[in-house]
């Protein structure tokens, strides 16, 4: 049977050699609707991971420690916390906060503003001392480069690049001078924080020694899952109130002769600042009242963030299926209509043809496994087409217009598989017809 096959393959890769023009029309149907089908699945696929990578960046999963708090008092005060005199995070809280059940990742940081120098150019911008999970933590997209091990190493933003470097220039490798201390850019990232996008990241310690101070402005913490964030953020306020209620106690006791430090005793304010990711967003730009406000009344902000955002992709992602469901079976229905013309038409010039295979012994059968044959190469010939057109196409959405495009191997086969189905279902009509002509009315066929 396999042997017939390949030999009814051939018959019919020289039956539509004859007929080049009339067999390329045929599958243009078909080349469309595959090539289709591939460029609008991969857009599909790289939004929806353009949107998965968004949503990680935006810190669904991220909750942001501070040094220092927005409250003194019982009073609401827009100050900037973790900055200037606030000194009150530590390298041990970092590490006390990895230990904590449902931390995936930990990065501890300082920050300042200076000016970075590159060659002709400088820019006044934020300069952050980071541990390297911080890339993993905010889900990067490295452009070139990575984080480097050196004490030197510096990587920096996709906007900071081009004010630095110009447009479209690789700046890993360069020198960059922050105050008087010099770097080589080991890596540079994109990133849908504007903030981020534009900011200079070196080692921690070299930020450190920068600023010559020891403590840390902030602790990002990634977590497993998502909707646990607020329940990791009141552990994570627990665990800080108990070391700094331990640390304030210590020093009150020791070497002051006794007398309380302010700040010291029951009801104290804690001196960091505990935010999840998700109500940070909500709340960015807002008076400090009006987001403690909001905040009290939202207490599982990050859960209720998560749910609607997933069902949103969900609803994304059912809209983005049917449509490409409509369009495949739109451009492939033309496609085979296509197929089974042209088969039919061949059908009629080919009944001499047939009618000697059946007179000379070859069965019914035969005829149709052979003109079904011919239906199925023409639709996959189509669909190599298709599918290298697809992604050509895939390929310039995304190096012209900047649109993320992936194409997955199981796309391809199933471009391939709907081929073949259409081979099958528009050519098993003519191939049944042919297969069912008699024999003496086709030799006297003319």
């Amino acid at each position: 049977m396999i042997r017939f096959v390949l030999v009814s393959a051939r018959i019919a890769l020289r039956a539509l050699d004859r007929n080049r023009l009339r067999t390329g029309l045929t599958m243009l149907g078909v080349v469309i609707g595959v090539a289709a089908v591939i460029a609008m699945v991969a857009l599909g696929s790289g939004a929806r991971g353009s949107v998965e990578t968004s949503l990680k960046s935006a810190g669904t999963n991220i909750i942001q420690v501070s040094a220092g708090n927005y409250t003194r008092g019982g009073e609401s005060m827009n100050i900037a916390s973790g900055l200037g005199a606030a000194t009150t995070l530590s390298p041990e809280d970092a590490e006390a906060i990895r230990q904590i059940g449902g931390v995936q990742a930990v990065a501890a940081g300082v920050r300042n503003r200076a000016w970075a120098k590159a060659a002709h150019r400088q820019f006044f911008t934020q300069v952050r001392g980071v541990e390297a999970p911080l890339a993993a933590i905010h889900g990067w997209e490295w452009l070139g480069g990575r984080f480097g091990d050196a004490a030197d190493a510096a990587v920096i933003g996709r906007a900071a690049a081009r004010e630095l470097f110009g447009e479209g220039f690789d700046p890993v490798g360069e020198p960059l001078t922050i105050g008087d201390r010099r770097f080589v850019v080991s890596g540079y990232f994109r990133t849908n924080d504007s903030d981020m996008d534009e900011t200079v990241f070196v080692p921690l310690a070299a930020g450190q020694s920068m600023l010559k101070v020891r403590h840390l402005h902030t602790i990002t913490v990634a977590i497993e899952q998502a909707g646990e964030a607020s329940r990791i953020a009141a552990a994570i306020t627990d665990l800080l109130h108990e070391r700094h209620s331990r640390g304030r106690q210590s020093a009150s006791t020791g070497g002051l002769g006794g007398n309380q430090l302010p700040g010291v005793g029951a009801g104290t304010v804690d001196d960091f600042t505990v935010k999840t990711q998700a109500a940070a967003n909500v709340t960015k730009g807002l008076y400090t009242s009006v987001a403690a406000f909001a905040l009290a009344n939202m207490p599982k902000l990050d859960e209720v963030t998560l749910q609607e955002m997933s069902s949103t992709l969900s609803r994304a992602g059912s809209t983005m299926t049917a449509l490409l469901g409509s369009i495949a079976a739109i451009s492939l229905v033309v496609g085979g209509i296509g197929i089974m013309n042209i088969m039919l038409v061949s059908v009629t010039e080919r009944t001499k043809e047939i009618g000697i295979r059946l007179a000379v012994g070859a069965r019914r059968r035969d005829v149709l496994v052979q003109f079904l044959v011919e239906a199925m190469v023409m639709s996959l010939i189509g669909g190599a087409v298709g599918v290298a057109i697809g992604l050509v196409t895939a390929e310039s959405l995304t190096a012209m217009l900047d649109w993320p495009t992936e194409v997955s191997l199981a796309t391809v086969a199933s471009a391939f598989g709907i081929a073949a189905l259409v081979g099958i279902v528009f050519g098993y009509y003519p191939a049944r017809r042919a297969s069912r002509l008699d024999p003496i009315a086709a030799l006297r066929y003319e």
